[in-house]
């Protein structure tokens, strides 16, 4: 009863601060037009930083035992086996209805409706969907389903004797998934031909091909739960959610309490690194510093471009030089707070070691980067869906009578958006600082110097959330 006490606690301290770094209204991201700061920008990383140093010492004073680390779950529901079949078979049909829209379309990205889905709907509101949900995308996955379809039709061909599949190195672990969110930036924030439907369906069938090449070899469930970019980085966000899906049953479990639980793998850290570092650059591209008359961004391509290449690749170039300084930038960040948990003593664990088991402290901060720098693509060009789905290859058509439909500018206001944009930075801030307290306390016996080795990790995060709210600050400029 007393750690139910000081867990309540706890949390309710951490609840109550964020609004205090709430701004009335400001610019949202993607909105045209401005809306002045109420007060000085300064003051929102200080507001900030003041929410993270009152929720550590309130944890510090009141969770003394680590409370997240055997949490139990209750079983919620029993699902039939056909509603996995009937989910994968809805995820093929949807990645087939998104290739051939790529390939047969209209090569205008706004009349086409692959690049509102992949963009939008898939790697925006999935997420969304995962924090709220659990890992439903395992259910959905296109290529899974048809790695499953072939390998159980195979096995029936052959009589059940087929061999084995390879197993999966461990060594090996999520530096895949992580190589494959990386690649997927580089589309989406630098790639010239990001926004063309007809490429965005290949490198969708290619990333098939992949898939279940990888699935082939290893099998469906050690590929998937691994090397799967897509995959992995959605069941990361999955393990926040109060839904856990499992041998057909879903479990109901507080927030939060499936992140302890993330593997501890090799590429673990570079996946969650990788996913801040990526969204961090989206925000840092569209400020002033990068984009400015004398930017880096013009700078870098003035570079490139004395080194004998074209225009456009020195652009490219240099776009890609900088995501990969972010990412790096980023890694930094983390390794130093690392470092500094491993300088207090007190633990065997070494450096690679304890950033593991740590890792999962990044991926509240993870999503909550996606929800602040994507909730107003979701919130705005969301809406395009619903014409989109009717008029899928901007050809006219009507099949679901909905193709009049237009997107209402005015139905999140730029204020409500900066409301979700700054209380989603502090909340997961707040989040990946609760998770590296609880582990830190079932990491170091003494209880003293697990509080004093997060010393660093608050540092770690007051850094994260200063430069979170300064790129939505910058990219409003």
């Amino acid at each position: 009863m007393a750690r139910a006490a000081r867990l309540s606690l706890a949390a309710l301290a951490a609840a109550l601060a964020p609004p205090l770094a709430l701004p009335a209204s400001a610019l949202a991201h993607g909105i045209s037009q401005r809306a002045d700061l109420p007060i000085p920008e300064w003051l929102f990383a200080w507001a900030a930083a003041l929410v993270l140093i009152a929720s550590f010492a309130a944890l510090a004073v009141l969770w003394t035992s680590p409370l997240l680390e055997r949490v139990r779950e209750r079983p919620l529901l029993r699902v039939p086996p056909t509603l996995e079949t009937l989910a994968g078979a809805v995820g093929v049909a949807a990645f087939a209805a998104v290739v051939y829209a790529g390939l047969a379309g209209s090569q205008t990205a706004t009349a086409n409706l692959a690049p509102t889905t992949i963009y939008v709907l898939f790697w925006v509101g999935v997420p969304c969907l995962s924090l709220l949900l659990g890992d439903v995308f395992r259910a959905f996955s296109p290529w899974r389903a048809v790695g499953r379809a072939c390998g159980a039709t195979a096995r029936r061909l052959a009589g059940g004797s087929l061999p084995e599949p390879i197993a999966y190195p461990r060594k090996l672990g999520r530096w895949p998934a992580a190589v494959g969110i990386l690649a997927f930036a580089w589309v989406e924030l630098v790639y010239a031909g990001r926004e063309d439907p007809s490429t965005l369906a290949l490198l969708a069938l290619a990333y098939l091909v992949v898939m279940l090449t990888g699935m082939s070899l290893f099998g469906v469930e050690a590929w998937t739960r691994n090397a799967d970019p897509f995959g992995v980085a959605f069941g990361l966000v999955a393990l926040l959610a109060p839904l856990r899906w499992s041998g057909g049953r879903a479990y109901l479990r507080p927030p939060l309490v499936g992140a302890p639980r993330m593997a501890e793998i090799p590429g673990s850290v570079a996946l969650v690194v990788v996913l801040i570092g990526s969204t961090t650059f989206d925000g840092f591209s569209q400020g002033g510093v990068w984009t400015g008359a004398d930017g880096l961004a013009a700078r870098l391509a003035d570079a490139f471009g004395s080194l004998g290449l074209g225009r456009e690749s020195a652009v490219q170039a240099g776009y890609t030089a900088g995501l990969l300084a972010i990412v790096l930038l980023v890694a930094a960040l983390f390794r130093l707070g690392v470092w500094g948990m491993r300088s207090v003593g007190g633990s065997s664990l070494g450096s690679t070691e304890l950033a593991r088991r740590f890792a999962h402290t990044l991926v509240p901060i993870a999503l909550a980067y996606l929800v602040a720098h994507y909730f107003s693509l979701l919130a705005i060009q969301g809406q395009a869906i619903g014409y989109l789905a009717s008029d899928p290859l901007g050809d006219g058509s009507n099949l679901l009578g909905t193709a009049a439909w237009t997107v209402d500018y005015g139905l999140v206001g730029a204020g409500a958006i900066w409301y979700v944009q700054v209380g989603a930075l502090v909340l997961g801030h707040v989040a990946g600082l609760t998770l590296a307290h609880d582990r830190a306390l079932a990491t170091w016996s003494d209880r003293r110097r697990a509080t004093r080795s997060q010393y660093w990790m608050l540092l770690v995060m007051v850094a994260f959330t200063c430069l979170g709210l300064w790129l939505l600050s910058a990219a409003s400029q």
